[in-house]
């Protein structure tokens, strides 16, 4: 594991580096890869949301998978693509630069920072990352200080297209599963964040992880991808594979808290990201949460004679807590032993 000293000081400058350090070098990570979802029997969904059958395609997505795409979403690609223009930019910027905007403490939420679960892994990753909670002007003055306008606009338009697009997709998730607006004791959105992410050129790919296996804490986070691969999810059965970009097409993981709700009918999905010689891979992540205090448990309807509750209430706050504790084993620590097989 890395020390606290060793997370808040190991910051390189990835784009200069010419030789792999040994604070980033893995195994080898090629002997676990499929290289891609070319088998159509194994085809991540594409989902087109003014499909008629929608409902049913994103039940079979989430109940197979725990991550789906989506086209004809409402998200213009001119928005996607400056937004994708904008994290370039700000990565571009000098390594002194960024850290005038670097968290000052581990659990501290906006600004540059290495990922958040460095401290469960023995090596640094090949990444970059700026966390965006809430207004980015404080950071965005440091950054730019004679332009930073236009940079916060952009993050306030995304965001607010993000936000109706993310719950639109929660809804189409909860009808998928017979739930209606009446079974949801909440209905606003508590927080959302915005993660930037950049993965440079590397210069020995085969050794170097871009950011290593995790599951989303969040209900469900939106992912978008430039045209470089690296993403990829875990199948069981089948093993690392693939996720290939599509223009104007984002990528939905189902996240752990979406998983409780779902009574574990919709599983969060293991993902990581590989590097490459040649390209830099440029991806921003929507994060999208329920209210901080709110209790999230499996919803009544889910629960029968014959469907065990699975998972005690616990509230965003209360998981995050545990989960930058236990990480991965964050899910098996809250499940129900020996639940009864009727819920009142």
């Amino acid at each position: 594991m890395l020390t606290e000293e060793s997370y808040q000081t190991q910051y390189l400058d990835l784009n200069s580096i010419k030789e792999l350090p040994e604070s980033h070098t893995w195994t080898s990570l090629q002997d676990d890869c499929t290289d891609c979802l070319s088998n159509e029997s194994e085809s991540l969904p594409i989902i087109d949301l003014n499909d008629p059958d929608v409902l049913a395609l994103v039940r079979h997505a989430c109940e197979t998978w725990g991550v789906l795409q989506v086209k004809n979403h409402g998200v213009s690609l001119r928005l996607l693509e400056d937004m994708e223009a904008a994290t370039t930019k700000l990565f571009s910027l000098p390594i002194e630069q960024k850290l005038k905007v670097s968290l000052s403490s581990s659990n501290d939420i906006s600004g540059y920072r290495l990922p958040k679960i460095s401290p469960f892994f023995p090596k640094f990753m090949w990444r970059e990352g700026f966390t965006i909670f809430g207004s980015p002007v404080e950071h965005a003055v440091k950054l730019w200080p004679q332009d930073y306008k236009p940079f916060c606009d952009l993050v306030e338009e995304y965001g607010k297209e993000m936000k109706n697009l993310a719950e639109r997709l929660m809804w189409l998730m909860l009808k998928s599963l017979g739930i209606t607006e009446e079974d949801i004791n909440w209905s606003s959105l508590g927080g959302a964040a915005i993660q930037l992410n950049s993965y440079p050129v590397c210069p020995d790919p085969d050794r170097a992880m871009g950011l290593a296996e995790h599951t989303d804490s969040s209900l469900l986070t939106i992912l978008y991808q430039n045209n470089t691969t690296g993403l990829q999810i875990f199948r069981e059965g089948t093993g690392w594979l693939t996720v290939q970009p599509h223009t104007g097409v984002l990528v939905v993981n189902i996240g752990d808290l979406m998983h409780i709700l779902s009574n574990g009918l919709y599983p969060s999905v293991l993902h990581r990201a590989l590097v490459n010689r040649k390209q830099q891979r440029i991806s921003v992540a929507y994060i999208y949460r329920p209210p901080a205090n709110v209790l999230i448990s499996p919803l009544p309807k889910l629960v029968d004679h014959y469907h065990l509750c699975l998972f005690r209430p616990i509230t965003w706050t209360e998981y995050l807590e545990l989960k930058s504790k236990h990480f991965t084993n964050t899910l098996s620590l809250i499940r129900i032993s020996g639940s009864p097989n009727v819920v009142s």
